[in-house]
């Protein structure tokens, strides 16, 4: 899956790639080769470059790009004999959110995600993956349905928060998501939280309870956006950078404080640039957890999960 498109802090990079195009296209009658080889090492070094010195911002960027691996193409790559269930058995299916059973190195899953579409058509769809209160009302479905076999329950987030629409509203989205928070804070079954692109708000929290959170190196989660928080802050989205950096919402912003638990890395250019290897690393890392997790008893799971988010955050009591 190459990328085809440039985000700004990227064209120089795209422009001696597209060079370097030009001149393959020449060599065959033209000795040029070292000449070629020599740009192609400039593109490394330069690519190398802007990805060490990343701002929070540009990890936005990133984390959005439309070429990025989604929830399914993680479910295509990492895992086997997908069979996705639909449904909340309240209103309707929501595509939104997708999930099944699966199996994973071995053991079977219950593995459950935002899914965003790849064009118009499939946004719209997929309400360019912003769940509505079905969405979430299925993922809780399948997490009941994962504790009473005993599977591991593995979540995806990616999402630019939950819809925020009337009808989403009038059929309880606060309250759908309240309900997984607390099914979530008692689930006897083992729980892995994957931040793989856009974590925003309540609408990435609605499945994001875990025995162990892990974010890719250039996802970002946030209780908003950094447009939100600029509009609200200083009445326009001309600050959004300025918000990016003040919400600190990168992966190592988060893993210092303890929201994550692991920062999970992406190749140089970000998953979009290598899915391939992105797909190695992830199963890799969520092997690795599940091993740790499946020792534990029902009770330390659920204790663990608690702690965790207990810990969070800094109050005095009166």
């Amino acid at each position: 899956m190459p990328t085809t498109t440039a985000l700004e802090f990227e064209k120089p990079v795209f422009e001696l790639e597209k060079k370097i195009e030009e001149m393959k296209a020449l060599s065959d009658t033209l000795d040029i080769q070292p000449q070629i080889e020599e740009l192609e090492q400039q593109v490394e070094m330069l690519r190398s470059e802007i990805y060490r010195n990343l701002t929070r911002w540009q990890r936005v960027q990133i984390a959005r790009h439309p070429d990025r691996p989604y929830t399914l193409d993680y479910i295509t790559h990492c895992f086997t004999d997908f069979v996705e269930l639909h449904g909340d058995r309240t209103f309707r299916d929501d595509p939104a959110i997708v999930g099944g059973l699966a199996t994973f190195a071995g053991r079977h899953v219950m593995v459950i995600g935002h899914q965003k579409g790849r064009d118009t058509k499939t946004n719209v769809h997929r309400n360019f993956g912003m769940p509505n209160p079905e969405g979430y009302r299925k993922a809780y479905r399948l997490m009941q349905m994962a504790e009473k076999f005993s599977l591991p329950v593995i979540c995806f987030l990616d999402t630019p928060g939950a819809y925020p629409g009337l009808e989403a509203e009038e059929r309880g989205q606060a309250e759908a998501i309240a309900k997984n928070l607390l099914l979530m804070s008692q689930l006897k079954s083992p729980i892995i939280i994957v931040v793989i692109g856009e974590g925003a708000s309540g609408g990435a929290l609605g499945i994001g309870i875990g025995n162990r959170v892990l974010m890719l190196e250039n996802a970002w989660y946030s209780v908003i956006a950094p447009e939100s928080c600029s509009s609200i802050l200083w009445r326009s989205w001309d600050y959004k950078e300025q918000a990016a950096e003040a919400l600190r919402l990168g992966a190592k912003d988060l893993i210092e404080v303890g929201i994550i638990d692991r920062i999970v890395p992406e190749p140089i250019g970000g998953a979009h640039r290598d899915p391939e290897t992105m797909f190695t690393t992830v199963s890799t890392v969520l092997a690795d957890e599940l091993d740790r997790l499946c020792t534990l008893d029902a009770e330390t799971l659920v204790r663990e999960r608690r702690e965790k988010f207990y810990a969070m955050g800094v109050w005095t009591e009166q």
